[in-house]
């Protein structure tokens, strides 16, 4: 699993030129799976992502009651080593990826009482944001730095 980790001032989802989910201050989530994930990824990812000290007077999402937008990105795991164009062959294949995307999320609604919004997997969508920072850091669960 990795996941790109944005703080936001705000970001939202649009989706056919209309707004599907938007946060204020918080953290926006571009998360990729790949066919070996488990629930252990998800849980040290969601301790991660609720608690890491990122925000003003090194508080965490949790401490400022923060927002957070979580939406999929099977991108994460394209490969360039070879030639011009990405290989897609790590990341999870299409249904695979939706039972890891809905896992995921359900398992961070059950680690906080904060509003977890997210995009909807498989749709075309902007994602807009607006950088507080900027601050962006990478998530790699089979990677732990």
């Amino acid at each position: 699993m990795r996941i790109i980790i944005q703080r936001v001032k705000e970001a939202s989802v649009v989706i056919d030129q209309k707004q599907y989910s938007s946060i204020s201050s918080g953290l926006l989530c571009l998360v990729g799976f790949c066919n070996n994930d488990t629930e252990d990824d998800f849980v040290w990812a969601a301790n991660k992502i609720f608690n890491l000290k990122l925000f003003k007077d090194q508080k965490s999402l949790e401490e400022i009651q923060g927002g957070i937008l979580i939406v999929s990105q099977f991108t994460l795991f394209a490969s360039i080593k070879k030639g011009m164009k990405p290989s897609w062959s790590r990341a999870a294949n299409t249904k695979t990826a939706k039972l890891l995307y809905d896992k995921f999320i359900d398992l961070c609604k059950d680690k906080t009482h904060l509003n977890i919004l997210t995009g909807m997997f498989g749709a075309d969508m902007s994602v807009q944001s607006v950088n507080d920072g900027p601050f962006t850091l990478i998530i790699d669960t089979k990677n732990r730095e």
